[in-house]
């Protein structure tokens, strides 16, 4: 049975921004070196201040002796001209290494970032991939766009900068915390009461924004989806002249993701201007304390002196220390904003496909093409759609699948290559039930072609060979030939080297189908599934390709779906299918000869409307009704 599109999956909660740094080995390396260099480069940062305040009071003031921590005193100038060279020389080095650990932490990082986002990219696209059919039915394009694209893009942005800045912030509080205490102990302990404050309107800060940013991530997928949907369908907003009715939707979908943006920003705004305030206010008192301490007024009755060097050294770094406490607002907003990207795209990869190859799956073995449907029921969610199908058909012959609209045809055949999985009974090809064997080789052995095919962006070269990637030209000609496509692919202007454009924009609904129909015969499989396959040619190419039909699939299995009657009426066999069961089941004649639904439906496309009983025309009626409201809840 067909899944939730909006369950998160079966995988165990992890968080999806820390699972990066630890579930992708290859790229850790650079993470390490972007680390060093990180905090290298911090602690080269620390050494002006230090040097400064050692100038001030050793050079320039006498206040005490120019030494320098691990640096023997024989190595320091005696005078204080060459005291001051050597702090210029020791300022400039320091600048000079720290921009180059700069330099490492930036590559080490981007690197970092940028494989990481190609392989997580890849890694989602993969299993997005391989869910089932049902997934995708109740996905719009532009959400899952909106995962592999926009939601990477935000974790990779985090990755560059989150953890670096992380690190800087640590090695920052780290560093200065100890030459802090080193220099003054209560003047230290003034420094560090904002800290309590600062954590807390932290705190309550990511509380409120996490649903807010995530609301955002919605946003950015409906409104993705509506862009999708609109090139997508830009005919018809053309021809119905709804332009302005579809910029009406745009514009609502693009307000809604203003409105979350706004309702985030709200919240940003008041909490960067506030850790401003309550860093700014313990900074204040910092240099209160302190300079009323340097002036000879310590207060609180502190004890001892303070150097002019020294406060000046302080203030210096009290200053960066703080800094890093603002700065770590900036961290959370990032991670908050990942947090939200990196939960959507968790939700994809953490999902298991329902379909998927059995423990022991085998290879798929074709002898005949034998197709067994063994009382087989099928559901989308809750709505029945197959009830106890059940028939069998020798291997090659031609299958006709007739019905009304709605009734389960092509759900029916769907089965057959493992789109959807029946919910109770089997599907077997020559006596091996399709969930028994390997996809790939399930695949490879059905050639499916739907009424609307779909084109690649590319070559009708290269949209042939796809799926048989390693055919050579002469056989995509050959097949191209079968399927009664070569003449006007010889008028197209780069003949077989044209780009058919986007969905094959470029070519008529015929010539696509066509074009499809050459994809499968190259594909040369053992059973054949054509779905409205040849709805959009008219009826002169249609015979036609019937003809070049009838040889290739001589020894082959072949279902033909098809609301014309007359591309069946020739086949082996017609199977007739109303209300997702299969009720009737002959040859064209013995159809006939009923006077069932087939029957009437063949006397609708002879035109002997005046025939039709009473009850079908009702009947007609009803089951429009039941689309026509299936339409509307979809």
């Amino acid at each position: 049975m067909a899944t939730d599109a909006h369950e998160t999956g079966d995988g165990p909660e992890r968080n999806p921004v820390w699972r990066l740094y630890t579930d992708y080995g290859e790229a850790r390396g650079y993470a390490l070196l972007g680390a060093v260099g990180t905090v290298v480069g911090r602690l080269f940062g620390l050494v002006p201040a230090f040097i400064v305040g050692l100038a001030v009071d050793a050079v320039f003031l006498a206040e005490r002796p120019y030494a320098l921590p691990l640096v023997p005193d024989r190595l320091i100038p005696a005078t204080d001209v060459g005291q001051l060279w050597l702090s210029i020389g020791i300022l400039l080095t320091a600048t000079l290494l720290g921009a180059v650990a700069s330099w490492i932490e930036d590559w080490g990082w981007s690197v970092f970032a940028q494989r990481i986002q190609r392989t997580l990219r890849i890694e989602a696209y993969e299993r997005m991939q391989d869910l089932e059919l049902a997934y995708f039915t109740r996905q719009r394009t532009g959400d899952l766009m909106s995962v592999l694209n926009n939601d990477v893009n935000a974790l990779e942005t985090f990755l560059e900068d989150g953890l670096s800045a992380t690190l800087w912030i640590a090695a920052t509080v780290l560093g200065i915390g100890a030459i802090l205490v080193g220099l003054n102990v209560p003047l230290t302990f003034v420094t560090l009461l904002p800290i309590p404050v600062l954590a807390a309107f932290t705190l309550a800060f990511t509380r409120i924004v996490e649903p807010r940013y995530l609301t955002i991530r919605e946003e950015i997928g409906d409104l993705n989806a509506r862009l999708e949907n609109n090139v997508s369908g830009i005919e018809v907003i053309k021809t119905e002249g709804a332009e302005r009715h579809e910029s009406g939707r745009v514009a609502e979908a693009a307000n809604e993701y203003l409105r979350a943006n706004l309702r985030a920003i709200r919240v940003r705004i008041t909490y960067f201007p506030g850790l401003n305030v309550i860093s700014g206010v313990g900074f204040a008192i910092t240099f209160l304390v302190g300079g009323l301490w340097v002036l000879g007024r310590p207060p609180l009755g502190l004890p001892g002196g303070l150097t002019p060097g020294g406060f000046v050294t302080f203030v210096i770094y009290a200053q960066q220390f703080i800094w890093p406490i603002v700065r770590l607002g900036d961290v959370v907003d990032d991670y908050e904003r990942a947090k939200a990207a990196g939960g959507r795209v968790e939700r994809v990869l953490s999902r298991s496909p329902t379909i998927r190859d059995g423990d022991d799956a085998s290879p798929l073995s074709v002898d005949s093409g034998a197709v067994t449907y063994d009382h087989v029921d099928f559901a989308y969610d809750d709505r029945s759609v197959l009830h106890d199908v059940d028939f069998s058909i020798t291997g090659g012959q031609t299958i006709g699948v007739v019905g009304p609209t709605g009734a389960g045809k092509s759900t029916l055949l769907k089965l057959l290559p493992r789109l959807y999985d029946a919910d109770a009974g089997a599907v077997r090809i020559d006596g091996q039930d399709v969930r028994d064997v390997t996809l790939r080789s399930l695949r490879r052995a059905i050639g499916y072609v739907g009424q609307d095919p779909f084109l690649f962006y590319g070559t009708v070269r290269e949209n042939v060979r796809y799926g048989t990637f390693d055919a050579s030209d002469a056989a995509v000609e050959e097949a191209v030939r079968r399927a009664q496509a070569h003449e006007f692919v010889e008028n197209l202007p780069d003949g077989y080297d044209t780009l058919v454009g986007e969905r094959g924009v470029r070519l008529s609904g015929g010539q696509r189908q066509r074009l499809a129909l050459a994809r499968t015969i190259l594909k040369d499989p053992a059973i054949i599934v054509l779905d409205e396959a040849t709805s959009a040619v008219d009826t002169e190419t249609e015979a036609l390709i019937q003809s070049s039909l009838a040889e290739f699939a001589a020894d082959r299995t072949t279902f033909v779906i098809a609301h014309r009657l007359s591309t069946v009426r020739r086949a082996d066999r017609i199977l007739v299918v109303d209300d997702g069961r299969l009720v009737e089941d002959g040859t064209h004649e013995a159809l006939l000869r009923e006077d069932g639904l087939y029957a009437n439906f063949w006397r609708v496309q002879t035109g002997d409307v005046a025939a039709l009983p009473r009850e079908f025309l009702e009947r007609a009626l009803e089951r429009q009704s039941v689309i026509l409201g299936d339409d509307e809840e979809r």
